[in-house]
């Protein structure tokens, strides 16, 4: 229980997202958090001051200048008195305060005087978060030290549009503050790893792709796992629906030669472990244009060329890490497929599961997987994927303890 006995400060400012740090608050006390809020005025507007302080059972902080709160210079108490600020959600205007230093109410000015480690959860439209002065806020912000979880994509609360902007889901949040708080040892640390997560889409025109179930659960999950023991660790994500995890740097691409790309600048590395579920094939010629239907013409033909193999390409590469680590989702015979792929893709370690759809595990919240090696096949049961991340972080960790 990482969070036990910590001390939250959250900072809760004026978006629609405000709603769900009702039940930020209750994630953070279930395991042991105290939380004390500060609301902005603006989100005053969409939840209220009693219904926060209900949920925190504490006294919600408004006022830079109230007489009573301020009497011991009560902003500097708050900014020093906690374990961990958490701006939840975070406005592009919070966001804009804090990367130029502005200080014109208590949580401005909580966040100017505090020495403690920051995490913010940004919440906004999809506009607001792409436009060139956020983005510019955001580097600065996290060239301060200043960790982010999400935004995510999908559709926006006060509106129709979609896009990335939403804020990071409550257990999301929380698991960023366990990991920004984990004392625990770090077997790995000063060790790189590399991991792939989620599908690839292939374009088949402006509008349709080439595209599977992965959810990239499993592979963010692993990232994660990696970075709690210490690692330093490169996410190379395809396009999912889950936010960044955490204390990892995380590229975005979206077709298998991006991500072949990426992870080779990424290079050198100690660890690579492939979970994406990358497309075998892509069209060989993508049509710029939209592929129209017209009654009586015959169905268009789609010719198809292979992407690149990037387990193979780094299990064979000049810069090989020292573990490479692939992932063999398999519908039949799975023990045989993964013994071929660990020697054909020069992999050391081959985790297979059944993805068959009566498994229900393409796309779902847990795993059943086999570990595949040169010295044999090891079953695991039947576990929740963060389950399986943390246990396959843990036999990272101990191949490198062995040399």
């Amino acid at each position: 229980m990482v969070l036990s006995g910590k001390r939250i400060l959250l900072i809760i400012s004026g978006g629609i997202a405000a709603y769900k740090s009702l039940d930020l608050i209750r994630r953070l006390r279930e395991r042991g958090a105290s939380v004390r809020p500060v609301m902005t005025a603006g989100a005053q507007q969409f939840v209220t001051p009693l219904a926060v302080g209900a949920l925190a059972a504490d006294h919600v902080f408004t006022d830079l200048f109230s007489r009573q709160d301020e009497q011991d210079v009560g902003h500097i108490r708050l900014a020093r008195d906690c374990d961990l600020v958490l701006v939840a959600p975070a406005t592009a205007d919070l966001l804009a305060k804090m990367a130029n230093g502005l200080a014109d109410d208590l949580a401005s000015t909580v966040l100017l005087a505090t020495d403690r480690p920051v995490l913010v959860a940004p919440a906004m439209n999809p506009h607001m978060w792409n436009h060139a002065a956020t983005k510019r806020n955001v580097a600065t912000l996290k060239g301060d030290g200043i960790r982010f979880i999400g935004p995510m994509a999908g559709e926006m609360a006060e509106s129709r549009e979609a896009g990335v902007g939403r804020m990071a889901e409550p257990l999301e949040i929380v698991a960023a503050a366990e990991a920004l708080l984990d004392t625990s040892p770090k077997p790995l640390a000063g060790r790189k790893a590399i991991v792939t997560s989620g599908p690839t889409h292939e374009p088949i025109d402006p509008v349709r792709y080439i595209a599977n179930r992965s959810s990239g659960r499993q592979g963010h999950a692993i990232a994660a796992a990696l970075a709690k023991l210490g690692a330093d660790v490169t996410l190379v994500s395809g396009p999912v629906s889950i936010a960044d995890p955490a204390g990892v740097s995380t590229v975005h691409v979206e077709r298998a030669e991006e991500m072949r790309d990426a992870v080779l600048t990424a290079l050198p590395a100690d660890i690579a472990v492939m979970v994406a579920a990358v497309a075998d094939w892509r069209v060989a010629s993508a049509s710029d244009q939209k592929i129209k239907k017209h009654p009586g013409e015959s169905i268009p033909t789609l010719a198809l060329t292979e992407n690149p193999d990037i387990l193979k390409t780094i299990g064979h590469h000049t810069m090989r890490p020292k573990l490479v680590i692939g992932f063999a989702a398999e519908t039949q015979d799975v023990d045989n497929n993964a013994k071929a792929k660990l020697t054909r893709k020069g992999a050391d370690i081959i985790v297979a599961n059944d993805v068959s759809p009566a498994t229900g595990i393409m796309g779902g919240v847990r795993n059943r997987v086999k570990i595949v090696s040169h010295n044999g096949i090891e079953q695991w049961p039947d576990m929740a994927k963060d389950e399986v991340a943390s246990k396959l972080a843990a036999l990272i960790a101990d191949r490198f303890r062995q040399g």
